[in-house]
């Protein structure tokens, strides 16, 4: 196990990502004075952001469905806990962005390299609330998840002959 997301594992064979960059920010108000620089007040801490990217190989790695996973993930718009695999607590962190580029297809159309980023941004919540919601978050997960696969199945029914 590399990380863990909520309910999602991030393995070889789901997303092994190949990069996670870490963005930190603190904010800081200006006040514009006369014949002087402005001066900075400090505010406190910015959202801090992670983003991880790679390359998935279907056959051989994670694909479509994996990706899939986050997605819906990701359409809750809920605080997920971010852990690493050797116990390092990140905190929680919504998905903000997914990106994917499908590169060097199959003769179906399928494609044989995907490469892809996920971007989390860190919402501040205490520990307390970040372990209670998460029965909440996965019972929303499994119904988003098989609403979705009936979708797919439907679409491919109306495609096959």
């Amino acid at each position: 196990m590399m990380m863990i997301l909520g309910f999602f594992v991030f393995t070889l064979k789901t997303i092994p990502y190949q990069q996670l960059q870490q963005q930190q920010q603190w904010r800081h108000a200006s006040n514009s004075r006369v014949g002087l620089r402005p001066t900075l007040q400090y505010l406190g801490p910015d959202s801090d952001g992670i983003t991880l990217s790679g390359v998935l190989m279907p056959s051989l790695t994670g694909g479509k469905i994996s990706l899939l996973a986050l997605e819906v993930m990701a359409a809750t718009g809920k605080g997920w806990p971010l852990i690493r695999g050797d116990g390092v607590i990140y905190g929680m962190y919504v998905i903000t962005e997914i990106n994917k580029t499908d590169q060097e297809f199959f003769s179906d159309g399928s494609p044989r390299k995907i490469e892809f980023s996920v971007k989390l941004t860190r919402m501040d919540e205490s520990i307390i609330q970040m372990l209670g919601d998460l029965s909440g978050q996965l019972a929303q997960v499994k119904d988003n998840a098989i609403a979705a696969a009936k979708s797919v199945i439907q679409q491919a029914g109306s495609i096959l002959p």
